[in-house]
């Protein structure tokens, strides 16, 4: 029998709190999804003047960061034409982001769900996510 760790309705509000905080100090009004560590949405939160193309890019960030247990960040550098992963943003059906913005969501060592930020570039989506996690480690008092 497995016993299986999954983020809360509540906890899944804390990252997204933790993501909308730093996305107003940043001034970019930012799409936030998290997952629970099936990839599936647990919540999803578009701040006012969130770009609507960014919506299903959140969700899929979300996705990738719980099910490939890495930083979607990750990804784009081992998804280049000759290197060992080229292709598999193609995989699950598209929904695979290599797009950075999407972080697994860790306690106790293991992997309870994922967030996932768009609208920024890259790095700032990446930034915010680091953000969400920050926040929802101090808030929570859980750890990684």
């Amino acid at each position: 029998m497995l016993n299986i760790k999954r983020l809360s309705y509540e906890e899944a509000q804390v990252l997204i709190d933790g993501a909308a905080q730093k996305a107003r100090e940043m001034g970019i009004p930012m799409c936030i999804a998290v997952t629970d560590e099936s990839g599936h949405l647990i919540k999803f939160d578009r701040m006012d003047g969130g770009k609507i193309s960014s919506i299903s890019i959140a969700i899929d960030k979300a996705f990738t960061g719980a099910v490939a247990r890495k930083g979607t960040h990750v990804y784009n550098e081992l998804c280049q034409p000759g290197k060992p992963t080229f292709g598999i943003h193609m995989t699950n059906g598209g929904h695979f982001s290599i797009i950075g913005g999407g972080l697994p969501v860790v306690v106790g060592g293991e992997i309870v769900g994922g967030v996932g930020i768009s609208s920024g570039t890259a790095h700032e989506d990446v930034e915010c996510a680091e953000a969400a996690l920050a926040y929802f480690y101090k808030t929570t008092g859980l750890t990684a």
